[in-house]
């Protein structure tokens, strides 16, 4: 810590703590290694932290700041969702201040965000991904395009993780794919046939448009690694070509896999291992499976119940 930082009641306004946030950012990035779509996310909610504040000495915040920030928020339509991820951004960056610039206490300990009323994930039918990705693959494009669609539903895959993968990811023999997670974690998830058949056939025109010592395994029209947003783009603009009413973006092709996965197996260690998430409470949201399909399992499974007819005399 310089002798010019800000410290508790030494009178610097959260505005003028900026340097400390890129610090933290840095930190976030090239310590703890996070994506920086992550960053990105805990950038705006560190914003959002300077915002609110405002001209409070950013080292005289108490509990009761935060409190109130955070019933503003919700107050404005913040969900409680987002609301407990700012304060978990907050909290760290607090953390961080304690740890490395001299501040004596963690304003954000102890609050917690408003619950919300958790909403089920949207996910296609097994007969509307069958339209989706049924694309006429005329073209190199087309071909690169269902073979990012059936990767995706096939082993449920994130978007930064789909757009990260080169081509030695894929193994073919195994009939895997060696993905890069969230904290830099790296997991084998198992990917299906028709993936495999359109990743080689995708690999047989990819050498005519990938830039010479482009690794990335998917490229775009200038011969580059495929950014999100044209991923986003393609799904969305085949998902009306293929006659999909629904907005269709590539967290519900993830949905999808994790849905489907489930309800065919019912086996929640193994989809969040596929899944790769840290928590088994995260998988959890993914087991909203029909009534219908409960009973026909509850009937076919429980030595108790089926009713059996009773017959009645006369």
């Amino acid at each position: 810590m310089t002798e010019n930082e800000p410290t508790p009641g030494n009178g610097y306004t959260a505005r003028e703590c900026q340097p400390q946030v890129d610090g933290y950012l840095i930190h976030l990035e090239q310590e703890r290694r996070l994506s920086s779509h992550t960053v990105k996310s805990y950038r705006r909610d560190l914003e959002l932290l300077l915002r609110m504040a405002d001209t409070v000495p950013f080292g005289e915040l108490q509990v009761h700041h935060v409190r109130r920030f955070v019933a503003r928020l919700h107050g404005m339509g913040h969900s409680g969702r987002s609301l407990a991820r700012a304060l978990s951004a907050w909290r760290g960056f607090f953390g961080f201040l304690m740890r490395d610039h001299g501040y004596t206490q963690n304003p954000c300990v102890g609050v917690r965000a408003p619950r919300t009323a958790k909403t089920l994930p949207d996910a296609l039918s097994p007969e509307e991904v069958e339209k989706l990705v049924s694309l006429p693959a005329d073209d190199a494009f087309a071909i690169r395009d269902r073979a990012m669609f059936e990767l995706f539903y096939s082993s449920g895959l994130r978007l930064s993780e789909l757009t990260a993968l080169t081509p030695t990811d894929i193994d073919f023999d195994d009939a895997t794919v060696r993905v890069l997670g969230k904290g830099a974690k790296t997991r084998v998830v198992p990917v299906g046939r028709f993936a495999l058949e359109f990743i080689r056939q995708w690999l047989a025109v990819r050498a005519e448009v990938a830039k010479q010592g482009v690794v990335a395994l998917f490229v775009n029209h200038r011969g580059r690694p495929i950014g999100s947003r044209t991923v986003q783009q393609r799904l969305s603009m085949w998902a009306k070509k293929q006659g999909l009413t629904q907005h269709v973006h590539p967290h519900m092709l993830r949905h999808s896999f994790a849905s489907h996965v489930l309800q065919s197996s019912g086996d929640l260690r193994a989809v969040q291992e596929m899944l790769g998430h840290a928590s088994i409470s995260t998988t959890q949201v993914y087991t909203h499976l029909d009534w219908q399909h409960l009973a026909k399992v509850y009937d076919a499974a429980h030595p108790r119940a089926k009713r059996k007819t009773v017959k009645t005399s006369g």
